[in-house]
């Protein structure tokens, strides 16, 4: 579990490339979830010990300089529900302006931590310039230049000064996995969870977003025992009105977070978008098993796209990773719906299974054997021993003399012939390569 910084302020100010260098902290962890625009807006951070995601509401804001203020006003009362702690950044070249009062005076209501960072000081001249900032009313501020990266250290160690400490959650040894029911808002997860549990526990209406906080349910039959998630509450009337596309994400990322499992569900209607998309890589990023269901599919007119075509389309979308179960199911005539539970199990299995080391090696070295890596400058690449990781998600390392020649490519084929002979539909997995 970790908290979530919103990053807010008025367009370019530098929001991308300072969430750039906050996400680029540890490369481990580092790699931001894209939209169709490839637009990077969610990713996680990591300083001194404590994990965070990071959220850029600038990438959804949508429009001309005209509507932004509107547009703002929005991000930012969304961020104040939405996250655990606020980073609001201004431009010191520009000083002050009517947006960033405006800001902050949404700001100054808040009990949830704020950070005012003053970006673009470069000199020290820019250092006695940031001093305008105290008249925005929020107290102390940092400086850091977003392109130059200097100050970055400060502002992260006042990040996590600042954030909430998080409930210690007691890991029990049978809890029951968690399946999470993911997807842009009116795709029909609430009415699939309804269909599955067979009493209207949420409440469906037919406008987006009437749904507001990740609901649990224990769900017990046939043969299934597991929790499952719904992005779902009853949300505030006032807010519906509001663009959802950056609310849906956030929820999201909490329950994508806490689950072992998300079923992304998609309104065939609408077709696989750039929020869907979004929430597949949000997903895929966390290492989490994907079920797609594509659910109302009985609304479609079955002459024009078949099942397969639709499904092929899908897959040429989330490539590379296409090892995942599509399902099409309606929410509304319960077709197919014990499959997609069926299907998530396994999933689930999946994830969980533990190759023997003998075993693997028996399989995979003589693959290898047979299709080595290409030589690189004369230089031969052999790879002696491989193993499964005694990690939570499925890890690979293949041991080699010379891992550093080994490139993308050779690393897909090894992953491919891995999924050939073993199970990992629906599983993002990694694969190593390191020195013997």
């Amino acid at each position: 579990m970790s908290n979530i910084v919103a990053i807010v302020g008025r367009p370019n100010v530098g929001k991308s490339t300072f969430f750039n260098r906050l996400i680029q902290r540890r490369e481990a962890i580092v790699d931001s979830v894209s939209g169709v625009t490839r637009d990077r807006n969610y990713g996680k951070s990591e300083w001194n010990g404590k994990e965070f995601s990071v959220i850029d509401t600038g990438g959804y804001i949508k429009g001309s300089d005209d509507i932004f203020e509107g547009e703002i006003r929005k991000q930012v009362e969304l961020a104040i529900d939405e996250a655990d702690a606020i980073v609001f950044l201004v431009d010191v070249e520009e000083g002050i302006t009517p947006m960033d009062d405006e800001v902050a005076k949404l700001l100054r209501k808040v009990t949830k931590p704020v950070l005012l960072v003053v970006n673009k000081v470069d000199n020290a001249k820019r250092e006695q310039d940031a001093f305008e900032f105290y008249n925005l009313g929020l107290g102390e501020y940092v400086t850091m230049s977003g392109m130059s990266g200097s100050g970055t250290g400060e502002v992260l160690d006042k990040i996590v000064e600042i954030l909430p400490e998080l409930p210690e959650i007691e890991e029990v040894q049978d809890e029951l996995p968690r399946f999470a029911v993911v997807g842009r808002p009116n795709a029909g997860k609430s009415s699939f969870i309804n269909a599955l549990i067979g009493e209207d526990r949420f409440v469906v209406t037919d406008i987006a977003g009437t749904t507001r906080d990740a609901i649990d349910t224990k769900y017990n039959r046939f043969g299934f025992e597991f929790n499952l998630v719904d992005t779902a509450g009853i949300r505030r009337k006032a807010k519906v009105k509001e663009d959802l596309e950056f609310y849906s994400v956030m929820r999201s990322v909490r329950a994508i977070e806490h689950a072992d499992v998300c079923i992304l569900v998609i309104d065939a209607t609408r077709g696989f978008e750039g929020q869907d998309q979004n929430i597949f890589w949000l997903a895929e990023k966390n290492r989490k098993g994907i079920v797609i269901l594509i659910n109302k599919w009985d609304l479609v007119e079955k002459s024009t796209m078949t099942a397969r075509d639709y499904e092929n389309k899908v897959r040429e979308e989330i490539a590379p990773f296409t090892d995942v179960p599509i399902l099409f199911v309606s929410a509304l005539t319960k077709q197919r719906l014990l499959k997609a539970l069926e299907a998530a199990v396994q999933v689930y299995e999946n994830r969980k299974q533990r190759i023997a080391t003998s075993k693997f090696n028996e399989t995979m070295l003589p693959i290898i054997e047979n299709n080595p890596p290409p030589a690189i400058k004369g230089k031969y690449i052999k790879i002696k021993y491989c193993m499964q990781l005694p990690t939570a998600i499925p890890q690979f390392v293949f041991f080699a003399n010379l891992p550093q020649y080994i490139k993308d490519p050779y690393k897909r084929f090894v992953e491919n012939k891995l999924r050939e002979i073993y199970n990992f539909e629906g599983v993002p997995i990694d694969i190593y390569f390191r020195q013997k």
